[in-house]
């Protein structure tokens, strides 16, 4: 039975109202939201799946001739395919590949039937967003091979609110015989014979999430991540556009993969001009044998639609992921200001060094302090440096002589300067990993992952353990579930610092379902926790890990003009609620760059959670006194950034002086952030044009001057700056 509870979706300029899955004659099908439409139909002669539309909302197929201008070798590359298999002529990359044991690797899937429900199951094992029955419904095609017996479901969940559609696919096989799935794409759609730029974050450990927009040229391009995880290199996520899109104008479709392993993001103009995406699993670390009546489920893939542009396309995910993908009860609620006691202490501590720095943090006004790396391991393998302990959860009794729990309780009666609130304690974990150097390893040295007997790769002097294994899950969760018993901990760092060298299989698919298997577990059995996720900064800012932990490490690059670039770069898809952002010491301990402690915390302050890499005992007389002030403001901005809506005034790689706007949901709220690389002599100021506001309404600008609108969206404002690296935060309320 067809069932639609989400209201129905008024047209623009019509009185009618289009369901959000609408399924017509011959089998044609329709998935609608407030400004996209989503349309297919099942060819009757071959049981495949034509796409015919993905973009703005239509209420109809468009008046078009599938065919091809004149002939050559494929049959089927005039086509837009929903689920192109391999075979049938179609000689370009195909969403799924399964070989016959032994034999060929031709697959023949054709419409069998639909359904539709209300809401959105569940992934078995897997992240995925979820949803009420009024936010989301969703729609299930069947198709079968009848010459191997394997199904394919393929579903569509369509959240009208986002214009975001959530796909993946499942197969079973009803077959007597094992058969071996090589390739699974989540997501695939060929769009239009039209000209399209591809744009991407591309990057590496200190420089994450770097914009790379280029034109897509006939043929294969694309990228993806290899080293077992979403890593540094690539992030899993792509935007189609028309050359002729801005942030703020334009076509832009973008396609996100719900995902934490290795990935793929395929790319392909055919001979004929269509160009066609695919999303999934890496295909080189997926090799997985499906049994007889075995079933294997990709993850899923969200696509969002925007005609208003690359900002518009950023904010329906923001949105979409802060109320249907993270599911910390954390997502909604500000952040407290933590300061971190790396950067301030390294491994060079004890006890009482612990205590004294965690006084000094409340003194600044911070609100949570967080112990780093070095607070445990045992007598025979302390974790003193980085060579030893990983693995030996157990805390450290020669620097902790009276135990953690008496340390962080003592820490938790500080009062925090300003707010009056007491401390909070939060610890670092990196339970993937052990040393060689351990007493886990040497008694489970089958653990780790690893090849037969070829050498075991050492990077930073660590191992990964193989989180498929079921015992292995349950080590590091009863390592990490005994310490939060045991302590009063407030906030987890989890880290993870390498990527997957080794393995016994091609399939590291196995190690991703168990990690998440451990996050699920734990975050469950500890919701009062703020979870955040870190993989030598942003290698695993993805959305697999958003589901679990509210926030990322987004760079271990703290210095603030890096900063700029890779938090922009990270809105593209992700929340800047979720972005972890910290002051650090100058000269920055990598690029050597000095700039000023405001301009420092001006950028911090455009990520959810605040936080200072600083020893208080080195701050600068004069940064140690503008910090108090730069606290309450970081305060005050702080829910327009966890709950608003972001608008990229200006790009920090076309511009001298990027520019951010936050917007509070009821638009009454506005943070504008400004900032100016370099100073230039005898030469005006720019004029910054806000976007997104009420043109007939009033705002009032820093407290002070009022101006309506439509005068600040299209006269803007003008700022002085002075020197290199000055910046402005301007609050501005809507009247």
């Amino acid at each position: 039975m067809t069932r639609n509870h989400v209201d129905s979706i008024p047209t623009a300029g019509s009185h009618t109202k289009l369901k959000p899955i609408a399924v017509g004659e011959n089998n044609s099908f329709a998935l609608n939201g407030v400004n996209v439409s989503y349309r297919f139909h099942v060819d009757p002669a071959t049981g495949d799946l034509i796409s015919d539309h993905f973009g703005g909302l239509v209420t109809e197929d468009p008046l078009a001739q599938i065919k091809s201008n004149g002939g050559g070798w494929s049959t089927h590359e005039h086509l837009r395919r929903e689920f192109p298999d391999l075979g049938r002529g179609d000689f370009r990359s195909p969403a799924v590949r399964i070989r016959q044991l032994g034999e060929h690797a031709v697959s023949r899937f054709e419409y069998q039937s639909y359904t539709i429900t209300d809401g959105k199951p569940a992934l078995s094992g897997l992240p995925s967003t979820f949803g009420k029955d009024d936010e989301v419904a969703t729609l299930i095609i069947h198709l079968h091979d009848k010459r191997s017996s394997v199904r394919a479901d393929v579903s569509y969940s369509i959240f009208p609110k986002h214009d975001a559609i959530a796909r993946s696919v499942t197969l079973t096989n009803d077959s007597d015989k094992t058969v071996n799935v090589e390739k699974l794409a989540s997501f695939s759609v060929d769009l239009p014979a039209e000209e399209y730029e591809m744009l991407q974050l591309r990057g590496e450990w200190f420089r994450e999430c770097t914009r790379d927009r280029r034109k897509i040229e006939y043929g294969t391009q694309g990228f993806g991540s290899s080293t077992g995880f979403s890593s540094h290199h690539h992030n899993p996520f792509l935007s189609v556009v028309s050359p002729t899109t801005t942030e703020s104008h334009g076509d832009a479709w973008g396609f996100s993969l719900v995902y934490t392993g290795s990935f793929s993001m395929e790319v392909e103009k055919s001979p004929q001009g269509l160009t066609r995406v695919l999303a999934g699993i890496h295909p080189n670390h997926l090799s997985w044998p499906l049994g007889p009546g075995e079933s294997f489920t990709s993850p899923e893939c969200i696509s969002i639609f925007s005609e208003s542009g690359i900002g518009g396309m950023s904010r329906k995910f923001h949105r979409l992921y802060r109320q249907n993908l993270i599911r910390s009860k954390f997502v909604n609620e500000t952040r407290p200001i933590l300061l971190n006691s790396w950067e301030g202490l390294y491994f060079d501590f004890e006890e009482n060094t612990i205590y004294k720095l965690a006084q000094e943090a409340a003194d600044l006004g911070v609100e949570l302090f967080v112990l780093d790396d070095g607070w445990f391991g045992g007598p025979k393998y302390p974790r003193i440096n980085d060579h030893a302990g990983l693995g030996d959860w157990h805390v450290n009794s020669d620097r902790f002589p009276n135990g953690l729990d008496s340390l962080a309780e003592r820490i938790k009666k500080l009062e925090a300067a300003r707010s009056k609130k007491n401390l909070q304690f939060g610890l670092w974990f990196e339970p993937e990993m052990v040393n060689p150097k351990s007493e886990l390893y040497e008694k489970h040295p089958d653990w780790v992952m690893h090849a037969a007997d070829y050498p075991r790769t050492e990077t930073r002097n660590q191992l990964i353990l193989n989180l498929a294994l079921p015992e292995v899950q349950d080590y590091v969760i009863a390592s990490v579930a005994n310490i939060l018993d045991t302590v009063p901990i407030d906030y987890v760092k989890w880290d993870q610092n390498r990527g997957i060298h080794e393995s016994s299989t091609p399939n590291h698919h196995p190690y991703i379902l168990g990690m998440y298997r451990v996050f699920d577990e734990l975050t469950s059995r500890f919701p009062h926790v703020l979870w955040e996720g870190c993989a030598s900064g942003g290698a695993r800012f993805d959305p697999g890990v958003l589901q679990y932990f509210p926030q990322i490490w987004t760079s271990d690059n703290t210095d603030a003009v890096d900063r700029i670039t890779i938090q922009f770069g990270t809105s593209l898809v992700y929340p800047p609620s979720s972005m972890g952002a910290h002051v650090s010491a100058v000269p920055n301990e990598n690029t050597r760059r000095i700039t000023p402690i405001k301009f420092r915390a001006h950028v911090a302050m455009m990520g959810g959670s605040f936080g200072l890499e600083l020893n208080p005992e080195a701050i600068p007389a004069a940064d140690k006194a503008e910090l108090p002030a730069l606290i309450t403001l970081a305060e005050k901005v702080n829910p327009v950034v966890i709950h608003g809506d972001m608008w990229r005034l200006s790009l920090p790689e076309q511009s001298n002086h990027p520019a951010a706007l936050f917007i509070s949901e009821d638009g009454s709220q506005l943070v504008l952030f400004v900032f100016q690389i370099r100073a230039l002599s005898v030469h005006n100021f720019p004029t910054i044009r806000l976007q997104g506001l009420d043109p007939a309404a009033n705002y009032k600008v820093d407290g002070e001057e009022v101006r309506s609108g439509a005068t600040l969206m299209r006269a803007g404002i003008q700022y002085r700056f002075e020197g290199d690296y000055d910046s402005k935060v301007v609050c501005i309320e809507k009247l």
